[in-house]
């Protein structure tokens, strides 16, 4: 690959990775908001690399222009080799390869266009995260207030959970995005939780009865109590993680959407 195009790589990398971790919050739809020191890093250095090898050919190439004025006059000299440079030029395999252009889209993308953050189409082809949401020996009285918020995780460790079903009856209140249940009635109320980033998410799921689904990947939050379909026990691993919805509101993408966050009391 010519080395013009290599800095061009490298610069437009740095720029865009600068660009998304230094003034958006874009770069949150790919990893966890802990690991934006090291994207700056790493756009700085890149940056600084494309600079260097910037120079480097500049640099290289300014003593060959200059000596070859200087060397105009020796007829002689160039006569002998002058075969040989002609040859060599015939035949430059310097050229960029095609597939190698494709390079330049990820860099690009950097800068002028965002990919979309996780969302249903990854939920609804990944399997859910099974409460392999850590097993709990006891649980805390659930506060008194009513609707109760929630996360879809505590909710699933409650129904599966808790043998003295303190969410029976209780109604409560999540938020997360809709994935489309495919079969069957319902939908999911769905979070994408990312440990370090995009390539590491998994999902949490709760099925939502009683109310259509809005359109998929739409932010909600869900007020409703535990449906008590599916046969199993609450408090038993059986337990349906499920809700009867008695009301649906759409809300705004929460900035991190990769935590599964109790939602905001309007």
């Amino acid at each position: 690959m010519k080395r013009f195009v290599q800095v061009g790589l490298l610069v437009l990398s740095g720029l865009g990775l600068l660009r998304t971790s230094l003034f958006t919050d874009a770069y949150l739809r790919y990893v966890k908001e802990g690991m934006r020191p090291l994207l700056i890093g790493s756009g700085a250095v890149l940056l600084l690399l494309g600079v260097a090898e910037a120079w480097s050919a500049w640099r290289t190439a300014r003593p060959a222009g200059h000596g070859a004025g200087e060397r105009g006059g020796d007829h002689g000299h160039d006569d002998d080799h002058g075969h040989d440079r002609d040859h060599d030029h015939g035949h430059d395999h310097s050229g960029v390869p095609r597939v190698a252009w494709l390079l330049c889209l990820p860099a690009l993308s950097l800068l002028f266009y965002a990919p979309p953050a996780l969302g249903s189409y990854t939920a609804s082809r990944g399997a859910p995260k099974e409460v392999a949401v850590v097993e709990e020996d006891g649980f805390e009285p659930l506060p008194a207030t009513s609707p109760l918020p929630i996360t879809l995780t505590d909710f699933t460790q409650r129904v599966r959970q808790d043998t003295g079903q303190a969410i029976k009856g209780r109604t409560v209140r999540m938020t997360g995005f809709v994935t489309p249940a495919g079969e069957g009635d319902g939908w999911y109320l769905t979070r994408i939780l990312v440990s370090c980033c995009a390539a590491d998410a998994e999902s949490v799921k709760v099925r939502v009865y009683g109310v259509e689904a809005p359109a998929a990947d739409t932010w909600v939050t869900v007020t409703g109590t535990w449906h008590a379909g599916g046969g199993g026990s609450l408090g038993t691993s059986s337990a349906a993680v499920a809700l009867d919805a008695r009301g649906v509101e759409k809300v705004e993408r929460p900035t991190n959407g990769y935590t599964d966050a109790l939602p905001l009391m309007s």
